[in-house]
This record gives structure tokens, sequence and C-alpha cells, in this order.
């Protein structure tokens, strides 16, 4: 892993060809037999070990152990967010229908959209990240707190305060 921290392309090769019966077996058997999103998970844990400054401790375990969990982490993360992709698509089929139905929620819905986008604007960037990454994206409050290397707690009141700058701008918009 020291090598492969340093891009040594060999020493990713290496591990790729020790590991991949493991890794890809423990893939599909996590997706339940789907072949092509087994692929695609695999390619996300090598990619995963060779972009990110991974390192495993040998005090703190077995690197194959390590390797699994890594392993494990990616498919969470791949099947929630396929999942919030697949809700996504179908909240967006449904409300096709329903503005095919009533012509004058398609223009609410815009409007309503820009003033949110327009509120959302106005707050600071970490603001602004918190929304995106939590709402968007997908991802828990304590994977955010991870990411921003802050507490739970702080993320928390972040979200708190931005929901509220939020509402107070659609309240002054009547919205």
């Amino acid at each position: 892993m020291i090598l492969v921290n340093k891009k040594h392309r060999p020493a990713l090769e290496e591990l790729y060809e020790r590991y991949i019966k493991l890794v890809y077996s423990f893939v599909f058997k996590f997706t339940n037999g789907n072949e092509d999103k087994s692929k695609e998970i695999v390619q996300l844990v090598f990619l995963k070990l060779w972009t990110t400054k991974s390192n495993h401790d040998p005090l703190k375990g077995n690197f194959v152990n390590w390797l699994l969990t890594i392993t494990r982490n990616v498919c969470v993360d791949y099947i929630r967010k396929d999942s919030l992709h697949t809700q996504n698509n179908t909240e967006l089929n449904h409300s096709w229908s329903s503005e095919i139905a009533d012509p004058k929620n398609e223009i609410e819905n815009r409007v309503n959209f820009s003033e949110v986008a327009e509120a959302k604007n106005k707050l600071n960037f970490s603001q602004k990240r918190l929304i995106d990454l939590l709402y968007w994206k997908g991802y828990s409050l304590t994977e955010i707190a991870k990411m921003e290397n802050e507490p739970v707690g702080t993320i928390k009141s972040r979200l708190h305060q931005s929901l509220k700058q939020i509402k107070k701008h659609l309240e002054v918009r009547d919205l």
C-alpha cells in the first residue's frame, strides 16, 4: 500500500492480481449476484485504493480484513447512491405524469425551485456544500462529519441554521 500511495502502478497490479477473486466474490454476494454491478463496484474499490491515500495499519488488523472493510464501504455507498438515483427517477416519472394532468403545477414547481435555489445561494460555502451532500448526493450526517473532519453535532447545527435561513428567505417571499 505504501507503493500504491506513491502511485507505483505495478504495486496496484500486484494487489489486483492477489485479491481480485476475493473482492469480486464478496461484491458478487453483496449485490445478490448482479454481475454488472459487481464489476463496477470492484473497479470502484481498486480505483479508491489508487486515488486516495488509504493506509493499512498492521497493528489494527490483517490486510485482507482491511481490504474487505473498504470493499464493504464502497458497496454500501454504491447501493445507497444507486437506490437514491432509482428513487429520484421514480419521483421524476411521477412528477411528469402529474405535470401533464395539471400544467399549473409545472409552473409552480419551477417558481418554487428557482426560489429555493435563490435562497440556497444566500448560504455560505460550507452550508451549501452540506445541503448538496445531504440532499442531492445522499450522504448521511455521520459521513459528512467524517468528510469535513468535524463533530456530528457541528454538522447538525450547521444544517439547522442552513434550513432556518432558507425557510426565512422563503417566508419573506411568501412561498
